[in-house]
C-alpha cells in the first residue's frame, strides 16, 4: 500500500511532538543532550545507508555545504532544548510557530521567490494563536527569546535544505548534516566543559536518547528531506506548527492535570488547523493550474 506524502508529513510532525516531552524527561543539560543525539542519529543513518546500499560518497563541494547546514540544525536543536531547560516544554514549542513567519521572509531571499503576502498573513495568524494559547509570563522571557532564535534557525535550515535536496539521496544529505552538527557541538562542548555530564550519563537517559536519535530524529529527518519533492519549505514549516499541539496533548496524557488545557487552546487549535487547510487548498489549486495535464484539458 502506497502511503501519501501528506500522511508521512503529519506522521513525522507527530513524532516530533514527542521531542519536547523526551527532552524534558532526559536529565542531562541541552548541549551534551544534542551531542549524544546527533552521534546516535549519525550511527543509525550510516548503517541504514549501508543496509540499503545507498552511495555515501558525494562531491567535496556538496559535503562542505551539508556540513555547514548541519551546523544550523545543531544550533536549532541546542537552542530548542536549552529553552526547555530554562523554561518548560510549552514555552519552547510555542515559539516554534513563528517559523512560518520567518520562512515567508527567508524564501524570497534564498529561493528567489516573490514575497507572498498571503503566506505572511497566514504565518502571523498562526503565530498569534500559539502565543494566545501559551500566554507566557515575564519569568519565562529567556526561554521565549531562546525559543524564537531556535525557530528562526529551524526556518533557515528548512529553506536552505530546499536548495540541496535534489543534489543527492535524502539519507546521504542527513548523514553529512548530522556529521557537521555533531562536529560543531563537539567544539562547543570543549568550550563549555560539559563532557563530565556525558561520562556520567545514566542508563535510563541512554535509552531515551536512543529513542530520540532513532525514531524521533533519523527517520523524520530523512522523510522531511524526501518530502521537499512534494511540499514547499513554507508548507512544511506551516504544518510543523502542529508540533506544539501534539506536544501538549502527549504531555497531558503523561502528566495529566499538570498539562490540562483551557478552552482557549481548543479555539486556537481550530484556527491553526484552518490556516493549514487553507494553505494546503491554495497550494493544491496552484499546482493544478500549473500542471501540463490541466493546461491540455483547457
Amino acid at each position: 500500500m502506497k502511503i501519501s506524502p501528506l500522511f508521512k508529513l503529519h506522521l513525522i510532525v507527530f513524532l516530533w511532538g514527542f521531542t519536547g516531552v523526551v527532552g524534558k524527561i532526559i536529565s542531562i543539560s541541552a548541549l551534551p543532550l544534542v551531542w549524544v543525539r546527533m552521534l546516535f542519529a549519525f550511527v543509525i543513518v550510516y548503517f541504514y545507508l549501508r543496509y540499503r546500499k545507498i552511495p555515501i560518497l558525494i562531491s567535496k563541494k556538496l559535503v562542505i555545504k551539508l556540513l555547514l547546514i548541519g551546523g544550523i540544525i545543531a544550533l536549532h536543536w541546542y537552542t530548542f532544548f536549552y529553552a526547555i531547560k530554562v523554561s518548560n516544554a510549552s514555552i519552547a514549542v510555542s515559539t516554534l510557530s513563528t517559523g512560518a513567519l520567518f520562512t515567508s521572509f527567508l524564501e524570497p531571499i534564498f529561493l528567489k521567490k516573490k514575497l507572498n503576502f498571503l503566506e505572511v498573513f497566514l504565518a502571523i495568524i498562526v503565530s498569534i494563536c500559539i502565543f494566545i494559547i501559551f500566554k507566557a509570563e515575564s519569568k519565562y522571557y529567556i526561554g521565549i527569546i531562546i525559543g524564537l532564535i531556535s525557530s528562526f534557525l529551524s526556518a533557515l535550515f528548512q529553506v536552505i535544505n530546499g536548495k540541496v535536496y535534489k543534489e543527492t539521496h535524502a539519507s546521504s544529505i542527513v548523514l553529512y548534516e548530522l556529521i557537521g552538527g555533531w562536529l560543531l557541538i563537539t567544539c562547543m562542548l570543549f568550550g563549555f566543559e560539559n563532557f563530565n555530564e556525558i561520562i556520567k550519563i545514566s542508563f535510563v537517559d541512554i535509552l531515551w536518547l536512543l529513542l530520540l536519535a532513532g525514531i524521533l530524529t533519523a527517520y523524520p529527518l530523512i522523510e522531511s528531506v524526501s518530502l521537499m519533492k512534494h511540499f514547499s519549505p513554507f508548507s512544511l514549516i506551516l504544518t510543523i506548527n502542529l508540533e506544539p499541539i501534539y506536544t501538549i496533548i502527549i504531555a497531558y496524557f503523561i502528566w495529566k492535570e499538570e498539562e490540562q488545557m483551557s478552552s482557549v487552546f481548543y479555539i486556537c487549535t481550530a484556527v491553526i488547523l484552518s490556516m493549514i487547510i487553507i494553505n494546503g487548498y491554495i497550494k493544491s489549486k496552484e499546482k493544478t493550474k500549473k500542471s501540463p495535464l490541466n493546461a491540455i484539458s483547457k
